[in-house]
């Protein structure tokens, strides 16, 4: 008995049960009444067999307790409840009700049969419907085919027509490359046409010029043949002055008004545009004033230099040639001032950038370089080189640093002490001619040691200075390094 109990429970039968009885309750109203009945008779089965097998459980157990055992418990238990059983099995239902249930029955037979033949009849008419929609497909596969085929012919028509505009394309970029190169013939012709221009503009000046000296030259010759011995007495008395004058000494007037004119110019523009520049990264105002004063200087330096060089070319060149009226001297003077763009400025403005960078007076930030007031460093050069060509070339004023000041040469700026007999530092230079003021400067003047501050300014920003160096800077410094002595001695002049 106790094996058979152990079978029992080890089967789990009653868990089996209850999980069909919970799966069948889920699926109730979803599943058909035939699997609704089947799952019942399911679980009846189950449950038969789990009381067949309590039944020979209770046998082999009233077996064992012998003929007197558990009587009472089987008359008390279970005995009653066979009975109760075989009472309930009894059929309730009276003749009415089933006659009732036999025409239910023939009603939902008949309902069936009409769902069916309407089934039927749906059936026939989605089949038709399935003909007509295979009808129209292979209508639109054939329609598809024909596209296929219309959009070969067009890949076909478009390759040729590829081909063709492909040809177009190459005939077009080879005329685009005949026109390119017509247009730099053209370019060519007018470039041509430009100096062509030039030259006539030249030759108009020279004509101008001619037809002034032949009015002048007959206007001597009748003078000449006046009975006044006048001109005769000045063409004796100046035997080193040539009869006939130059351009450049019929220029020298309005060359000497116009480049004084410059000059004042660079003074109130050039120089205002150059500090505002310069107070971006300095914010001391007195470097920065010092810094362009020292630009100016070292301009009119350059500019003097190369003058002079320029005109020993030109005086060597025209030396085999020259055989007119004027002197060489004049002839060379002359010839600078109608070719002043000759004048190569941009190697001035580096040597002037390069006498910068090894001055000790003047400091500047690292990261920025002395080019960027290049812009006045280079009309200054060309101011200066062309007041080398007037008869009195006009210089710069001889200034330093704790001098005396001179009110005929320098004005005092806004922010000095009247009273300082003493130039602390120069704002700009003052323009000369000769021994005459033509230009005055500005200088600013203090009580004090101006001497002695500069110089220890210079010496505590000069070891800065040269150990950083910008990479142009150094470059510079370098190159100034490596002139030569006689470089060196005409950048002193």
């Amino acid at each position: 008995m106790a094996d058979t109990l152990r079978r029992l429970t080890n089967t789990s039968s009653f868990s089996v049960l209850q999980d069909k009885l919970e799966s069948w309750h889920k699926d109730y109203h979803v599943i058909s009444c035939d699997q609704n009945l089947n799952k019942c008779c399911e679980l009846i089965e189950l449950t038969a067999k789990i009381q067949g097998q309590l039944f020979a459980i209770l046998n082999l157990t009233a077996a064992e307790g012998g003929h007197y055992a558990g009587v009472d418990t089987l008359k008390t238990r279970l005995l009653p409840w066979l009975g109760t059983c075989f009472s309930m099995a009894r059929p309730s239902v009276t003749d009415d009700t089933s006659l009732q249930l036999i025409q239910d029955s023939a009603e939902k037979d008949r309902r069936i049969r009409e769902l069916s033949v309407s089934h039927d009849s749906d059936m026939q008419k989605i089949e038709t419907q399935l003909c007509s929609t295979r009808i129209q497909l292979d209508s639109v596969r054939a329609e598809l085919i024909d596209a296929k085929n219309e959009l070969d012919e067009t890949k076909t028509k478009s390759a040729t027509t590829l081909l063709a505009t492909e040809d177009e394309i190459l005939q077009l970029k080879a005329d685009l490359r005949s026109s390119h190169e017509q247009v730099e013939i053209y370019k060519r012709k007018l470039d041509a046409l430009d100096d062509y221009e030039r030259q006539i503009r030249l030759l108009r000046d020279e004509v101008s010029y001619l037809s002034t000296e032949k009015a002048m030259l007959q206007e001597r010759l009748v003078r000449s043949r006046s009975p006044s011995p006048l001109p005769r007495l000045s063409r004796s008395s100046s035997p080193v002055r040539s009869e006939s004058p130059t351009r450049a000494q019929l220029t020298n007037s309005s060359r000497h008004a116009r480049l004084v004119s410059r000059f004042s110019d660079l003074y109130a523009v050039e120089r205002l545009e150059a500090q505002s520049l310069l107070r971006r990264y300095i914010a001391d105002l007195e470097m920065v004033q010092k810094i362009i004063f020292i630009a100016v200087v070292e301009s009119f330096k350059t500019a003097k230099l190369a003058y002079r060089h320029f005109k020993l070319r030109v005086r060597k060149t025209l030396s085999t040639s020259h055989f007119g009226p004027e002197s060489l001297e004049d002839a060379a003077v002359d010839y600078i001032v109608r070719n002043l763009d000759l004048y190569d400025v941009q190697a001035s403005v580096n040597d002037v950038i390069n006498a910068m960078n090894v001055d000790p007076r003047i400091s500047f930030p690292p990261e920025v370089d002395f080019a960027l007031i290049s812009a006045l460093i280079r009309e200054v050069c060309r101011a200066a080189f062309a007041m080398q060509t007037l008869d009195m070339p006009l210089d710069l004023a001889f200034a330093s640093d704790g001098e005396l000041h001179n009110d005929s040469k320098y004005r005092r700026s806004y922010d000095s002490e009247f009273t300082a007999p003493l130039v602390m530092y120069h704002v700009w230079p003052a323009l000369m001619e000769g021994n005459t003021v033509i230009v005055k400067g500005e200088a600013v003047t203090r009580r004090g040691a101006p001497w002695r501050r500069s110089r220890s300014r210079s010496r505590s920003a000069s070891p800065v200075r040269s150990r950083s160096l910008s990479p142009t800077r150094s470059l510079a410094f370098n190159s100034k390094r490596g002139l030569s002595p006689d470089r060196l001695r005409a950048s002193c002049l």
